[in-house]
């Protein structure tokens, strides 16, 4: 088994163990890097390494022909890169079944599996799924987690201060990511990785996902569109239109839905839903998913730029920020059994991210770099957003935000509204 002596805890930890004492298989799920398998090797008392070179054909062949061997060994036991072989999901709900056993195996996966047609069984009542982000500022050390989402939804939050993050340093956590492995690194090297993140995804993973021939040239210009519209609620037809203005690339909605979809397959894409709440009075709500990548640093890569271009650049370095800002919050937000949306309507009031529990509690959050003009224009669409939603028909907001890059305190302002340093926040 791997060597974990150094093992940063994640969020991912709980939420693990929970689901291991409720299902028989946990499959974890996530963007490759992002720490799945270190995680899971941790709650492990067993491992298999399906993509071992030394062992990957044996491997496949019994997955073909006794692939409950494989499954054999100390529970829980971790098969990694499971999707290799997708006859095993059938195999392990037969063994779950059989046992009758919760927390048998835990499925590692960085790919939604190629063939689908080796799967008969749904998995319905044998498996659980946990999804796996890059890290938040809070696992990887650079929140000082004095506040808490908890404590927000639970009305008992105190003003904090933050940690110390100036806009020079934010700016390197944006290009740098939430990859494990560069918590390790020198800060040069540690902006290369999501550069390697990249070429590896355009040259290789967008294709082997599927098994579907795509120009790792297109995918690069695909991926560099996606990034100038990270927080954008645009069509396939937007994309299309940019490719062609901007790369002179003649491509069809049809191509780069397959390339977006093959994306989203392999974790690099999360798109944001919409948000649909009782209002009181008759406005049309934009349902389209806001565009995201899971991480701040592959937008930055697939940009080719770095800290200084984003401190030349503050409309760039917004958008990139934003993308940062909601993975926290999606990694948070699920440790509360909860998740996140947006809001837009028609007359350009909108709201960066909602964050639901299941209770029925919500948080609105508007996201900025700082600064109080554009505080001010935050707090402004968090109030009128607020003043819309009809509260005979659902709950109030346990709280407004506004997450912003820098700032000394946490605090509660006379009118309600949080401004919160994101250097200060976790679940």
């Amino acid at each position: 088994m791997d060597n974990i002596d150094d093992y940063r805890d994640r969020v991912a930890d709980q939420l693990l163990q929970d689901q291991l004492e409720a299902a028989g298989v946990v499959l974890v799920q996530g963007a490759k890097w992002c720490g799945k398998t270190t995680t899971a090797v941790h709650a492990a008392k067993s491992v298999l390494y399906m993509d071992d070179p030394r062992q990957l054909q044996n491997n496949l062949r019994l997955a073909e022909t006794n692939p409950s061997v494989l499954l054999e060994g100390p529970a829980p036991r971790v098969i990694d890169e499971w999707q290799l072989a997708p006859q095993l999901w059938d195999a392990a709900r037969f063994e779950v079944s059989r046992r009758g056993a919760l927390g048998m195996l835990i499925f590692t996966g960085s790919a939604v599996p190629p063939d689908m047609s080796k799967i008969t069984h749904t998995g319905t009542g044998r498996f659980a799924w946990l999804t796996m982000r890059p890290m938040s500022l809070w696992e990887s050390g650079e929140s000082n987690g004095m506040l808490s989402l908890e404590s927000l939804f639970e009305g008992v939050a105190q003003d904090v201060a933050a940690a110390e993050m100036d806009v020079e340093r934010m700016a390197y956590l944006v290009c740098r990511g939430g990859w494990p492995q560069t918590l390790k690194m020198k800060d040069r090297a540690s902006l290369l990785q999501a550069r390697n993140y990249v070429d590896a995804v355009c040259n290789s993973d967008i294709t082997r996902v599927d098994g579907v021939g795509r120009n790792p040239a297109l995918a690069h210009l695909l991926m560099r569109s996606y990034s100038r519209h990270q927080g954008g609620q645009v069509p396939v037809s937007t994309i299309v239109a940019d490719l062609k203005e901007n790369y002179n690339t003649e491509v069809s909605e049809a191509t780069v839905a397959s390339y977006i979809n093959a994306l989203k397959k392999i974790f690099v894409v999360e798109d944001m839903p919409a948000w649909s709440p009782n209002l009181r009075s008759k406005t049309a709500i934009r349902t389209s998913d806001t565009r995201y990548f899971v991480d701040s640093s592959i937008a930055a890569a697939s940009l080719g730029i770095g800290p200084k271009d984003l401190l030349a650049d503050f409309n760039t370095y917004g958008l990139l920020f934003e993308t940062l800002a909601v993975r926290d919050l999606r990694v948070y937000a699920e440790a509360l059994d909860g998740h996140v949306s947006h809001y837009r309507d028609r007359n350009g009031l909108e709201c960066d991210a909602v964050v639901h529990l299941r209770n029925g509690k919500y948080g609105l959050v508007e996201v900025k770099i700082g600064g109080d003009t554009l505080i001010e224009e935050g707090v402004k669409n968090l109030k009128n957003l607020s003043q819309k939603i009809d509260t005979d028909r659902m709950n109030e907001p346990s709280f407004m935000i506004v997450l912003t890059a820098i700032g000394d305190y946490a605090f509660r302002r006379s009118d309600g509204v949080w401004i919160v340093p994101i250097a200060a926040l976790k679940h």
